[in-house]
């Protein structure tokens, strides 16, 4: 059943840069979306693929922020689906973004069945499941399966975006600070010059997630880069935060 009209809700992001709808129960973006989409370093020409894209919000970002980028956004939710695809429409961006609904997890065959064959991108972008499994989870299944993950299922996420690469290509995600060790574990599989950006919630408290950028194939060593500090100890964004979440401007993650 598609989301109807009454059971979604109209937002402006970027200060009015994209106007996106989305259920009003279940996942909802937010700015961990939008700062994924800041450190991704596409320029135009290339394609970028963002696993898990919901309603499309980090992919319609980029893309708003990077002309002459391709896009293509896989969900694996029909309704989200349905719903990123009229998000691009309704952005001016559908001659650029298309949306495809596809299990992360699928076979080699099933991505090239939709347009996504081997080694097809420079880029993938994506925010998994990150969650440990609460005690009482939620009875919603979609926020369920778009919070809740494991250690397979960030393997499986990433040797999907090592097969869709092409050489040199280059993964970016937002992932939990605590998961850390994890996160570097899974990325050594098929990654190497790995870059980690902490991102701070207000001065003096620890980082709460973590942007990583990795290449496809590079053994060049883990890079810690400076963190961001999203709010300053009086709770208003810093300018930096500003600009990104704001103005659509790009966030740095690279070791070099």
């Amino acid at each position: 059943m598609s989301v109807s009209q009454a059971e979604a809700s109209e937002d402006a992001v970027l200060d009015g840069r994209l106007i996106l709808r989305q259920p009003l129960r279940g996942h909802r973006f937010g700015h961990d979306a939008i700062l994924l989409a800041a450190a991704v370093s596409a320029v135009a020409g290339e394609h970028a693929v963002d696993l898990g894209s919901g309603v499309g919000a980090a992919g319609l970002a980029l893309a708003r922020r990077v002309d002459g980028l391709a896009v293509t956004l896989v969900e694996i939710d029909p309704d989200l689906t349905a719903l990123a695809a009229s998000n691009a429409e309704r952005n001016g961006l559908a001659d650029r973004v298309r949306a495809v609904c596809l299990d992360v997890e699928s076979s080699v065959a099933a991505f090239a069945a939709v347009g996504l064959p081997a080694a097809s991108a420079a880029h993938v972008l994506m925010n998994p499941p990150y969650n440990v499994a609460p005690q009482n989870p939620s009875s919603d299944p979609g926020r369920r399966s778009a919070h809740v993950g494991s250690h397979e299922s960030l393997l499986a996420w990433l040797r999907a975006a090592a097969r869709l690469l092409g050489a040199r290509g280059v993964v970016t995600l937002i992932w939990r600070a605590d998961g850390l060790p994890d996160l570097l574990g899974a990325l050594a599989q098929d990654f190497g010059a790995v870059a980690i950006l902490p991102l701070h919630p207000k001065p003096g408290a620890p980082a709460i997630r973590v942007l990583a950028r990795a290449i496809k194939g590079s053994r060049a060593p883990v890079a810690l880069l400076p963190g961001l500090l999203l709010a300053d100890a009086d709770g208003k964004p810093t300018a930096q935060a500003e600009a990104i979440l704001r103005e659509n401007a790009a966030l740095s993650v690279t070791g070099n």
